[in-house]
Protein backbone atom coordinates (compact mmCIF):
# COMPACT_ATOMS: atom_id res chain seq x y z
CA UNK A 1 0.00 0.00 0.00
CA UNK A 2 1.19 4.02 -0.87
CA UNK A 3 1.73 5.99 1.67
CA UNK A 4 -1.54 7.61 1.23
CA UNK A 5 -3.39 4.54 1.14
CA UNK A 6 -1.92 3.62 4.74
CA UNK A 7 -2.93 7.00 6.24
CA UNK A 8 -6.39 6.59 4.77
CA UNK A 9 -6.61 2.79 5.94
CA UNK A 10 -6.01 4.40 9.31
CA UNK A 11 -8.99 6.70 9.53
CA UNK A 12 -11.43 4.94 7.61
CA UNK A 13 -11.06 1.29 9.71
CA UNK A 14 -13.84 3.21 11.92
CA UNK A 15 -16.29 3.46 9.28
CA UNK A 16 -18.92 5.99 8.89
CA UNK A 17 -21.88 7.12 7.35
CA UNK A 18 -26.02 6.43 7.56
CA UNK A 19 -26.91 3.22 9.49
CA UNK A 20 -30.91 3.75 9.73
CA UNK A 21 -32.38 6.32 7.49
CA UNK A 22 -36.42 6.64 7.79
CA UNK A 23 -38.88 8.97 5.47
CA UNK A 24 -41.96 10.03 6.28
CA UNK A 25 -44.28 12.10 2.89
CA UNK A 26 -41.00 11.94 1.56
CA UNK A 27 -41.43 12.61 -2.61
CA UNK A 28 -43.20 8.91 -3.66
CA UNK A 29 -42.60 7.68 -0.11
CA UNK A 30 -45.17 7.76 2.22
CA UNK A 31 -43.12 5.77 4.93
CA UNK A 32 -39.80 4.12 4.12
CA UNK A 33 -37.11 2.64 6.29
CA UNK A 34 -33.70 1.52 5.15
CA UNK A 35 -31.01 -0.38 7.83
CA UNK A 36 -27.98 0.14 5.67
CA UNK A 37 -24.65 -1.51 5.73
CA UNK A 38 -21.73 0.77 5.99
CA UNK A 39 -19.83 -0.13 2.58
CA UNK A 40 -21.16 0.15 -1.01
CA UNK A 41 -24.77 0.42 -1.27
CA UNK A 42 -26.25 -0.22 -5.04
CA UNK A 43 -29.53 0.97 -5.43
CA UNK A 44 -31.72 0.13 -8.73
CA UNK A 45 -34.95 0.38 -10.55
CA UNK A 46 -36.81 1.73 -13.38
CA UNK A 47 -36.40 5.90 -14.65
CA UNK A 48 -38.94 7.59 -12.02
CA UNK A 49 -39.59 4.43 -9.91
CA UNK A 50 -37.77 7.04 -6.78
CA UNK A 51 -33.98 6.02 -6.52
CA UNK A 52 -32.93 9.63 -6.70
CA UNK A 53 -34.87 10.43 -4.03
CA UNK A 54 -33.34 8.17 -1.69
CA UNK A 55 -30.11 9.76 -1.88
CA UNK A 56 -31.51 13.39 -1.78
CA UNK A 57 -33.49 12.18 1.67
CA UNK A 58 -29.63 11.94 2.96
CA UNK A 59 -28.37 15.12 1.34
CA UNK A 60 -30.67 16.77 3.77
CA UNK A 61 -29.08 15.53 6.51
CA UNK A 62 -26.14 18.11 5.42
CA UNK A 63 -26.21 22.13 5.36
CA UNK A 64 -28.59 23.53 2.36
CA UNK A 65 -30.81 22.22 0.08
CA UNK A 66 -30.09 19.05 -0.98
CA UNK A 67 -28.99 17.37 -4.70
CA UNK A 68 -32.10 19.46 -6.54
CA UNK A 69 -31.78 22.66 -4.61
CA UNK A 70 -35.80 22.10 -4.24
CA UNK A 71 -38.16 24.32 -2.30
CA UNK A 72 -39.21 22.39 1.03
CA UNK A 73 -42.87 22.26 0.05
CA UNK A 74 -42.28 21.08 -3.47
CA UNK A 75 -40.73 17.97 -1.41
CA UNK A 76 -44.00 16.64 0.14
CA UNK A 77 -45.62 13.42 -1.40
CA UNK A 78 -48.27 13.86 -3.14
CA UNK A 79 -50.39 10.94 -3.59
CA UNK A 80 -52.41 10.53 -7.07
CA UNK A 81 -55.59 9.09 -5.70
CA UNK A 82 -56.47 12.54 -3.68
CA UNK A 83 -55.85 14.74 -6.51
CA UNK A 84 -59.35 15.72 -8.28
CA UNK A 85 -59.39 16.30 -12.02
CA UNK A 86 -59.14 20.09 -11.53
CA UNK A 87 -55.82 19.69 -9.70
CA UNK A 88 -53.33 22.64 -10.46
CA UNK A 89 -50.00 22.69 -8.68
CA UNK A 90 -50.77 26.43 -6.62
CA UNK A 91 -53.90 24.24 -5.24
CA UNK A 92 -52.20 21.46 -3.63
CA UNK A 93 -51.66 22.04 0.39
CA UNK A 94 -48.18 20.54 1.34
CA UNK A 95 -47.66 20.00 4.64
CA UNK A 96 -45.01 18.20 6.53
CA UNK A 97 -42.53 15.73 5.00
CA UNK A 98 -39.71 14.25 7.37
CA UNK A 99 -36.35 12.37 7.24
CA UNK A 100 -34.42 11.24 10.10
CA UNK A 101 -31.43 8.80 10.28
CA UNK A 102 -28.89 6.60 12.47
CA UNK A 103 -25.35 8.46 11.82
CA UNK A 104 -22.15 6.21 12.96
CA UNK A 105 -19.04 8.11 13.11
CA UNK A 106 -15.99 7.25 15.21
CA UNK A 107 -17.88 4.35 16.81
CA UNK A 108 -20.90 6.29 18.29
CA UNK A 109 -24.03 6.68 16.97
CA UNK A 110 -25.55 10.58 16.87
CA UNK A 111 -29.75 10.56 15.90
CA UNK A 112 -30.41 13.26 13.38
CA UNK A 113 -33.67 14.42 11.78
CA UNK A 114 -35.05 17.22 9.79
CA UNK A 115 -38.57 18.33 8.57
CA UNK A 116 -40.40 21.07 7.69
CA UNK A 117 -42.94 23.27 10.15
CA UNK A 118 -45.44 25.17 9.17
CA UNK A 119 -44.48 29.22 10.31
CA UNK A 120 -46.32 32.27 10.10
CA UNK A 121 -44.69 35.90 10.46
CA UNK A 122 -46.52 39.47 10.06
CA UNK A 123 -46.01 41.70 7.05
CA UNK A 124 -45.13 45.13 6.70
CA UNK A 125 -48.96 45.18 6.10
CA UNK A 126 -50.18 43.87 8.93
CA UNK A 127 -50.85 40.41 7.18
CA UNK A 128 -49.65 36.95 8.74
CA UNK A 129 -48.15 35.71 6.00
CA UNK A 130 -47.33 31.13 6.55
CA UNK A 131 -44.18 29.62 5.19
CA UNK A 132 -42.01 26.95 5.52
CA UNK A 133 -39.72 26.72 7.43
CA UNK A 134 -36.83 23.98 8.01
CA UNK A 135 -36.08 21.95 11.25
CA UNK A 136 -33.13 20.28 12.16
CA UNK A 137 -32.53 18.15 15.61
CA UNK A 138 -29.91 16.38 17.34
CA UNK A 139 -30.18 13.36 19.37
CA UNK A 140 -33.72 15.14 19.53
CA UNK A 141 -32.31 18.85 20.62
CA UNK A 142 -33.56 21.30 17.87
CA UNK A 143 -30.61 23.24 16.58
CA UNK A 144 -30.34 26.95 15.49
CA UNK A 145 -27.77 26.22 12.82
CA UNK A 146 -27.75 23.50 10.26
CA UNK A 147 -24.02 24.15 10.27
CA UNK A 148 -23.63 21.85 13.06
CA UNK A 149 -25.06 18.83 11.10
CA UNK A 150 -21.47 19.12 9.62
CA UNK A 151 -19.81 17.57 12.77
CA UNK A 152 -21.54 14.48 12.37
CA UNK A 153 -22.03 13.52 8.43
CA UNK A 154 -20.89 14.95 5.73
CA UNK A 155 -22.13 14.12 1.71
CA UNK A 156 -20.69 14.57 -1.60
CA UNK A 157 -22.48 14.11 -4.39
CA UNK A 158 -22.22 13.95 -8.28
CA UNK A 159 -26.02 13.64 -9.98
CA UNK A 160 -26.52 13.35 -14.04
CA UNK A 161 -27.40 17.28 -13.90
CA UNK A 162 -23.76 18.13 -12.89
CA UNK A 163 -22.48 16.55 -16.30
CA UNK A 164 -23.09 20.24 -17.94
CA UNK A 165 -21.22 21.75 -15.28
CA UNK A 166 -18.96 23.26 -16.94
CA UNK A 167 -20.89 24.32 -19.84
CA UNK A 168 -23.88 26.52 -18.40
CA UNK A 169 -23.78 29.62 -15.94
CA UNK A 170 -21.55 30.04 -13.22
CA UNK A 171 -24.25 29.83 -10.22
CA UNK A 172 -23.74 26.33 -10.38
CA UNK A 173 -20.60 25.66 -10.29
CA UNK A 174 -20.12 28.38 -7.58
CA UNK A 175 -22.64 26.29 -5.85
CA UNK A 176 -20.78 22.72 -6.23
CA UNK A 177 -17.82 24.90 -5.02
CA UNK A 178 -18.94 26.27 -1.56
CA UNK A 179 -20.48 22.76 -1.09
CA UNK A 180 -16.57 21.25 -1.30
CA UNK A 181 -15.31 24.35 0.77
CA UNK A 182 -18.64 23.47 3.67
CA UNK A 183 -17.03 19.97 4.15
CA UNK A 184 -13.91 21.85 5.83
CA UNK A 185 -15.46 24.90 7.05
CA UNK A 186 -18.72 24.19 8.59
CA UNK A 187 -19.13 28.21 9.38
CA UNK A 188 -19.38 28.52 5.37
CA UNK A 189 -22.59 27.80 4.50
CA UNK A 190 -23.87 30.03 7.55
CA UNK A 191 -21.81 33.02 5.93
CA UNK A 192 -22.93 32.25 2.37
CA UNK A 193 -26.47 32.44 3.65
CA UNK A 194 -26.09 35.38 5.03
CA UNK A 195 -25.09 36.60 2.36
CA UNK A 196 -27.52 35.94 0.29
CA UNK A 197 -29.98 37.59 2.65
CA UNK A 198 -28.28 40.65 3.09
CA UNK A 199 -27.75 41.04 -0.49
CA UNK A 200 -31.72 40.01 -1.24
CA UNK A 201 -32.82 42.84 1.06
CA UNK A 202 -29.95 45.06 0.00
CA UNK A 203 -31.64 44.69 -3.96
CA UNK A 204 -34.96 45.07 -2.77
CA UNK A 205 -34.35 48.42 -0.93
CA UNK A 206 -32.43 49.68 -4.40
CA UNK A 207 -35.40 48.53 -6.54
CA UNK A 208 -38.25 49.86 -3.71
CA UNK A 209 -36.87 53.97 -4.91
CA UNK A 210 -36.84 55.05 -1.69
CA UNK A 211 -33.74 53.36 -0.08
CA UNK A 212 -32.67 54.11 3.64
CA UNK A 213 -28.99 54.92 3.49
CA UNK A 214 -28.26 54.48 6.80
CA UNK A 215 -29.83 50.84 6.56
CA UNK A 216 -28.05 50.46 3.43
CA UNK A 217 -24.47 51.23 4.66
CA UNK A 218 -25.05 48.62 6.90
CA UNK A 219 -25.97 45.81 4.54
CA UNK A 220 -22.88 47.37 2.39
CA UNK A 221 -20.95 47.00 5.20
CA UNK A 222 -22.03 43.59 6.66
CA UNK A 223 -22.03 41.95 3.14
CA UNK A 224 -18.45 43.39 2.91
CA UNK A 225 -16.75 41.43 5.61
CA UNK A 226 -19.19 38.09 4.55
CA UNK A 227 -18.22 38.61 1.15
CA UNK A 228 -14.18 38.34 1.65
CA UNK A 229 -14.47 35.97 4.59
CA UNK A 230 -16.55 33.18 2.10
CA UNK A 231 -13.70 34.53 -0.36
CA UNK A 232 -11.05 34.07 1.72
CA UNK A 233 -12.56 30.24 2.45
CA UNK A 234 -13.24 29.37 -1.08
CA UNK A 235 -9.22 30.33 -1.94
CA UNK A 236 -7.90 28.11 1.17
CA UNK A 237 -10.33 24.87 -0.09
CA UNK A 238 -8.73 25.65 -3.71
CA UNK A 239 -5.42 25.59 -2.55
CA UNK A 240 -5.83 22.80 -0.29
CA UNK A 241 -7.23 20.63 -3.30
CA UNK A 242 -4.53 21.53 -5.93
CA UNK A 243 -1.52 20.57 -3.55
CA UNK A 244 -3.54 17.56 -2.68
CA UNK A 245 -4.02 16.81 -6.76
CA UNK A 246 -0.02 17.81 -7.28
CA UNK A 247 1.04 15.85 -4.80
CA UNK A 248 -1.06 12.52 -4.98
CA UNK A 249 -2.24 12.16 -8.88
CA UNK A 250 -4.89 9.67 -9.62
CA UNK A 251 -3.43 6.78 -12.15
CA UNK A 252 -6.96 6.50 -13.86
CA UNK A 253 -9.03 9.57 -14.28
CA UNK A 254 -7.39 13.08 -15.12
CA UNK A 255 -5.96 15.76 -12.91
CA UNK A 256 -7.10 18.42 -12.94
CA UNK A 257 -6.15 22.28 -12.02
CA UNK A 258 -8.64 24.09 -10.17
CA UNK A 259 -9.28 27.85 -10.38
CA UNK A 260 -11.12 30.93 -8.75
CA UNK A 261 -11.91 33.83 -11.29
CA UNK A 262 -13.79 36.33 -8.84
CA UNK A 263 -12.72 39.69 -8.07
CA UNK A 264 -12.78 39.72 -4.52
CA UNK A 265 -10.70 36.12 -4.66
CA UNK A 266 -8.15 37.28 -6.89
CA UNK A 267 -7.06 40.81 -4.79
CA UNK A 268 -6.91 38.37 -1.51
CA UNK A 269 -3.43 37.13 -3.91
CA UNK A 270 -2.15 40.36 -3.56
CA UNK A 271 -3.77 42.39 -0.42
CA UNK A 272 -4.55 42.14 2.99
CA UNK A 273 -8.17 41.06 4.17
CA UNK A 274 -8.72 44.49 5.17
CA UNK A 275 -7.92 46.33 2.01
CA UNK A 276 -10.19 44.33 0.85
CA UNK A 277 -12.67 44.44 2.77
CA UNK A 278 -12.91 48.36 2.00
CA UNK A 279 -12.61 47.77 -1.49
CA UNK A 280 -15.99 45.62 -1.72
CA UNK A 281 -17.96 48.09 0.72
CA UNK A 282 -16.72 51.02 -1.73
CA UNK A 283 -17.72 48.78 -4.71
CA UNK A 284 -21.04 48.05 -3.61
CA UNK A 285 -21.92 51.65 -2.58
CA UNK A 286 -20.52 52.56 -6.49
CA UNK A 287 -22.99 49.77 -7.65
CA UNK A 288 -26.23 51.07 -6.60
CA UNK A 289 -27.13 52.18 -9.57
CA UNK A 290 -25.98 49.03 -11.57
CA UNK A 291 -29.14 47.30 -9.48
CA UNK A 292 -31.68 50.22 -10.38
CA UNK A 293 -30.90 49.60 -13.85
CA UNK A 294 -30.71 45.82 -13.65
CA UNK A 295 -26.76 45.02 -14.49
CA UNK A 296 -24.78 43.13 -13.10
CA UNK A 297 -23.34 43.64 -9.41
CA UNK A 298 -20.03 42.35 -9.37
CA UNK A 299 -18.91 40.45 -5.69
CA UNK A 300 -18.46 36.91 -4.49
CA UNK A 301 -21.81 36.03 -5.31
CA UNK A 302 -20.70 36.51 -9.43
CA UNK A 303 -17.55 34.25 -8.77
CA UNK A 304 -16.76 31.47 -11.17
CA UNK A 305 -15.07 27.93 -10.33
CA UNK A 306 -13.35 27.01 -13.33
CA UNK A 307 -11.43 23.66 -13.95
CA UNK A 308 -8.52 22.80 -16.56
CA UNK A 309 -7.72 18.87 -17.91
CA UNK A 310 -3.88 19.20 -16.54
CA UNK A 311 -2.50 16.99 -19.24
CA UNK A 312 -4.09 18.46 -22.42
CA UNK A 313 -4.06 22.25 -20.97
CA UNK A 314 -7.76 22.39 -21.95
CA UNK A 315 -10.55 24.19 -19.98
CA UNK A 316 -12.71 21.35 -18.52
CA UNK A 317 -16.24 23.41 -21.13
CA UNK A 318 -14.22 22.34 -24.06
CA UNK A 319 -13.89 18.71 -23.39
CA UNK A 320 -15.86 15.99 -24.08
CA UNK A 321 -19.04 14.60 -22.48
CA UNK A 322 -17.05 11.78 -21.00
CA UNK A 323 -14.20 13.66 -20.15
CA UNK A 324 -16.19 15.77 -18.50
CA UNK A 325 -17.87 13.66 -16.32
CA UNK A 326 -14.44 12.07 -15.75
CA UNK A 327 -12.74 15.76 -14.53
CA UNK A 328 -16.23 15.77 -12.01
CA UNK A 329 -15.07 12.33 -10.67
CA UNK A 330 -11.47 13.39 -10.07
CA UNK A 331 -12.51 16.56 -7.86
CA UNK A 332 -14.61 14.07 -5.93
CA UNK A 333 -12.00 10.77 -5.51
CA UNK A 334 -9.03 14.16 -4.53
CA UNK A 335 -11.81 15.84 -2.31
CA UNK A 336 -13.05 12.48 -0.44
CA UNK A 337 -9.40 11.85 0.45
CA UNK A 338 -8.30 14.68 1.18
CA UNK A 339 -11.46 15.31 3.60
CA UNK A 340 -11.25 12.54 5.27
CA UNK A 341 -7.73 13.17 6.03
CA UNK A 342 -8.63 16.64 7.41
CA UNK A 343 -11.66 15.66 9.70
CA UNK A 344 -11.12 12.13 11.20
CA UNK A 345 -13.96 10.51 8.91
CA UNK A 346 -15.14 9.65 5.10
CA UNK A 347 -17.85 11.45 4.19
CA UNK A 348 -20.62 9.51 2.38
CA UNK A 349 -20.62 9.67 -1.32
CA UNK A 350 -23.99 10.28 -3.26
CA UNK A 351 -23.50 8.65 -6.51
CA UNK A 352 -26.57 9.59 -9.15
CA UNK A 353 -26.35 7.31 -12.53
CA UNK A 354 -22.87 7.71 -11.80
CA UNK A 355 -21.77 4.99 -14.72
CA UNK A 356 -23.26 6.93 -16.99
CA UNK A 357 -20.83 8.18 -20.09
CA UNK A 358 -17.98 5.70 -18.46
CA UNK A 359 -16.09 3.15 -19.90
CA UNK A 360 -16.39 -0.24 -18.94
CA UNK A 361 -12.68 0.20 -18.07
CA UNK A 362 -13.05 3.64 -15.62
CA UNK A 363 -16.22 1.45 -14.35
CA UNK A 364 -14.62 -0.75 -12.79
CA UNK A 365 -11.73 1.61 -11.81
CA UNK A 366 -14.51 4.51 -9.78
CA UNK A 367 -15.76 1.05 -8.35
CA UNK A 368 -12.31 -0.48 -7.68
CA UNK A 369 -11.50 3.17 -5.68
CA UNK A 370 -14.74 3.03 -3.88
CA UNK A 371 -13.85 0.01 -2.46
CA UNK A 372 -10.07 0.97 -2.05
CA UNK A 373 -11.25 4.41 0.22
CA UNK A 374 -13.86 1.98 2.44
CA UNK A 375 -16.74 4.96 2.14
CA UNK A 376 -20.20 4.50 2.30
CA UNK A 377 -21.50 5.10 -1.26
CA UNK A 378 -24.73 5.46 -2.41
CA UNK A 379 -25.16 4.64 -6.08
CA UNK A 380 -28.11 4.28 -8.03
CA UNK A 381 -28.36 2.09 -11.41
CA UNK A 382 -31.07 0.91 -13.86
CA UNK A 383 -28.59 -1.92 -14.15
CA UNK A 384 -27.60 -4.15 -11.11
CA UNK A 385 -24.95 -6.48 -13.64
CA UNK A 386 -22.75 -3.23 -13.80
CA UNK A 387 -22.18 -3.74 -10.58
CA UNK A 388 -21.44 -6.96 -10.84
CA UNK A 389 -17.87 -7.03 -9.14
CA UNK A 390 -18.83 -5.67 -5.80
CA UNK A 391 -21.79 -8.16 -5.45
CA UNK A 392 -19.87 -9.84 -2.28
CA UNK A 393 -18.66 -6.66 -0.95
CA UNK A 394 -21.90 -4.39 -1.54
CA UNK A 395 -25.40 -4.11 0.05
CA UNK A 396 -28.19 -4.12 -3.30
CA UNK A 397 -31.33 -2.47 -2.84
CA UNK A 398 -34.62 -2.70 -5.51
CA UNK A 399 -36.81 0.32 -5.87
CA UNK A 400 -40.94 -0.95 -6.75
CA UNK A 401 -43.66 0.90 -6.00
CA UNK A 402 -42.68 2.96 -4.00
CA UNK A 403 -40.79 0.57 -1.79
CA UNK A 404 -37.16 -0.87 -1.23
CA UNK A 405 -36.52 -4.56 -1.47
Amino acid sequence: MTNLANKLYAVTQEKSGVTRLTLTDFRNYAFLRINADLSPIIITGENGSGKTNILEAISFLTPGRGIRGARLADIKRITPALIPDEYSPTGISNTNWAVSATIQKSGEETEIGTAVEKSARETDDDDIRSFDRRIVKIDGNKISSQSELGRYISAIWLTPQMDRLFRGGSQPRRSFLDRLVYAFDVEHAKRTATFEHYYKEWYQLLKAGTPDNNWLFSLEDNMAALGVAIAAARREQIAKLNNFIEAEPDDTFPNVILELDGTIEKMLDEKPAVEVEDFYRNKLFSQRRNVIYNDNVDGVNRTDFKVYYKKKRMPADLCSTGEQKSLLISIILAQTKCQTLDKGFAPVLLLDEVVAHLDDTKREALLEKIRDLNVQAWITSTDAELFSSLRNEAQFLEVRNNQVF
